[in-house]
């Protein structure tokens, strides 16, 4: 397997389970922190609505204002260029989940601050997918459905162990703790899409799969 194929599988389906697995950490902190019936607590749901949106503003305007000047001037260029916002999307998982994790399990800090530390760690999710789904076709074109199709199954299949084990997980090492871990999860994979990005081009000349 080529390193690019692994490292992006891995790397999206640790996304994929670590959003799946922040179901079962709201109710640890809206109803048992803060006090939050079952109706006001699905509303802080909505703060994944918003994270969504923005980044595609975000990620359309990246698109629309440099991506396609880019292409009309210069061709379609190297794929690792549709790794660029996957770097500081990267940055914004780590950073979004320590905000949830440490402000969400104490209690005294207001609630809005770990909504906003949701905000923050769909955004990266979102527009970090979005580079990659870009990025596999075009390095590796005659093998895209295959790509997708392994994709979708490592990222489903830790999604619903992450939902299996997330919760013990929360209750015995606490939202902060836990939380947390996940976060040095995806902080150790932000030098992975750095990789990829500078390096990529080396990557794909030596790989028999790629498009030359």
């Amino acid at each position: 397997m080529d390193p690019a194929i692994g490292f992006t599988a891995g790397y999206v389906a640790l996304c994929y389970g670590i959003y799946y697995s922040f179901f079962e950490a709201f109710p640890l902190v809206y109803i048992e922190r803060y006090g939050f019936n079952l109706g006001q607590m699905g509303l802080t749901f909505l703060s994944i609505i918003i994270g969504v949106v923005i980044s595609i503003a975000i990620y359309y305007a990246y698109i629309y204002k440099v991506v396609e000047p880019e292409i009309r001037k210069f061709g379609l260029g190297a794929p690792e260029r549709r790794l660029l916002p996957a770097i500081p999307a990267s940055l914004l998982m780590p950073i979004g989940l320590f905000i949830f994790g440490w402000t969400g399990s104490v209690g005294h800090i207001h609630w809005i601050v770990s909504v906003i530390g949701i905000v923050i760690f769909t955004m990266g999710v979102f527009v970090l997918m979005q580079c990659i789904f870009v990025y596999l076709p075009l390095v590796y074109p005659q093998y895209a459905a295959s790509l997708f199709a392994g994709n979708d199954f490592a990222r489903s299949t830790v999604a619903f162990a992450a939902v299996m084990i997330s919760r013990p997980m929360y209750i015995g090492m606490g939202v902060g703790p836990g939380t947390s871990l996940l976060g040095g999860l995806t902080a150790a994979c932000i030098g992975g899409i750095l990789v990829l990005y500078l390096y990529g081009d080396k990557l794909r000349a030596r790989s028999r799969f790629s498009a030359k």
